[in-house]
């Protein structure tokens, strides 16, 4: 429920067309509800201007369903993002809502409901290789179900210079760049001291033994020399995205 849904409840009230006791039973469901194994934050999309998202790795796939049959039931004009689901939980999703729509290499599930852009700009996502697309798409499909105009780059990394260096017009275009890369994790610095917009760096466990899952990366990124880099966590491609969505709309 969003601040649109309160007005068109309270709308509804005025004009007789719902009764007290009814409107009652809509606002029960604030600030969540209860399921015993999940408390579901319906009141997030007010505070924050997007529902909560569902995290499915470690659910059930009856609990996600579950989850999911909820949200669907509060009518709410926002979108619907499931990430870290499996080819199993999105068969039983998409028996509910027929407008799911499976992400193979993120493993995100969308669940479209409104097309309202509520960005301002353009969120571009760009990939130092191949490799780090998986943790790229989870942060496209984010960023476009927050309501997002968003664009790829794939595999402009380090190792080719010249390859990025094509694509200056359009990282000058965007207003918030996310920048994956595994590896030693360069990427980002080199992007961020070609362009004035912030750059959220996503440092990936793509790499070789001396990589540690990332956290070469990872350290790489969070020393970076260029100021408008910010850092998220090893393979969050959603928290990229979301705080993506977050600048784009200020």
């Amino acid at each position: 429920m969003d601040e649109s849904d309160i007005r068109n409840l309270l709308e509804a009230v005025k004009r007789g067309k719902l009764s007290v006791e009814g409107t009652l039973g809509k606002l029960r469901q604030l600030p969540y509800e209860d399921l015993g194994f999940a408390k579901i934050d319906h009141h997030r999309a007010l505070r924050q201007g997007f529902p909560e998202v569902v995290f499915a790795a470690g659910k059930t796939t009856k609990q996600v369903t579950e989850i999911v049959r909820r949200m669907l039931r509060a009518k709410s004009s926002h979108n619907i993002l499931i990430t870290r689901a499996d080819r199993k939980t999105f068969a039983a999703v998409k028996r509910m809502a027929r407008t799911a729509k499976f992400h193979e290499l993120s493993g995100a599930i969308t669940i479209e409901r409104g097309r309202a852009n509520h960005g301002k700009g353009l969120i571009l996502v760009v990939t130092a290789g191949t490799s780090d697309i998986p943790v790229a798409e989870e942060a496209l499909v984010t960023a476009r179900t927050m309501g997002n105009r968003a664009e790829v780059i794939y595999d402009v990394g380090v190792a080719g210079l010249h390859r990025l260096l094509e694509h200056r017009k359009r990282l000058a275009e965007a207003r918030v760049i996310i920048c994956v890369a595994g590896m030693e994790g360069a990427l980002p610095s080199v992007v961020a001291g070609m362009v004035a917009a912030p750059v959220i760096a996503v440092p990936t466990s793509t790499g070789y033994g001396s990589s540690f899952g990332g956290l070469t990366a990872l350290l790489g990124m969070l020393n970076s020399c260029a100021s408008n880099v910010s850092v998220v966590n090893i393979d969050n491609g959603f928290g990229a995205g979301c705080v993506a969505s977050v600048i784009n709309r200020l």
